[in-house]
């Protein structure tokens, strides 16, 4: 990488302080992974309402894989949903609670682009009502855990 100036590495600094890097110096800077909250029961038994997720942006995606996407007809709402089958017009996406609709059966396959990131980890917050020291043995061995992949998604979505 070439040298910088001294008023070159000074005007970087002062862009940075203002928020004003370059984008891909941004993207570089910024971690690959972030936080989110699950709210509703379309993926239950997997998730529950009020479980919080660590999702891994950008990540390959795989048939089975529990995913962060961009909602195809309310792009400002985030939804959580499994992967089961790459199609011409992107992912079609269903929640592992069939009765709770709200996946591709009710919009179709959501465009590559709109499908964000791989869930990694759901960790659950701990209850107010956990006082006991049992409970709180109980709470912090089951509070985090990896989310797996499913590979049966994709036989699931075929027998629907």
């Amino acid at each position: 990488m070439p040298e910088l100036s001294r008023e070159q590495e000074r005007r970087r600094e002062l862009e940075r302080a203002r928020g004003q890097e370059q984008p891909a110096e941004r993207a570089r800077a910024l971690l690959p992974f972030g936080a989110a909250v699950v709210s509703g029961p379309s993926m239950v038994p997997t998730l529950r309402h009020g479980d919080r997720l660590v999702v891994r942006y950008g990540a390959r995606i795989r048939p089975g894989d529990v995913v962060v996407l961009r909602h195809p007809f309310q792009q400002d709402l985030l939804v959580v949903k499994r992967a089961a089958q790459r199609r011409d017009g992107g992912w079609w996406v269903l929640g592992d609670n069939p009765g709770a609709g709200g996946d591709s059966t009710d919009y179709g396959a959501v465009p590559e682009e709109l499908v964000l990131g791989r869930v990694r980890w759901r960790y659950r917050p701990r209850g107010e009502g956990q006082l006991s020291p049992l409970a709180r043995v109980r709470w912090a061995l089951t509070a985090a855990r990896p989310v797996l992949s499913d590979r049966s998604a994709s036989s699931r979505f075929r027998a629907r």
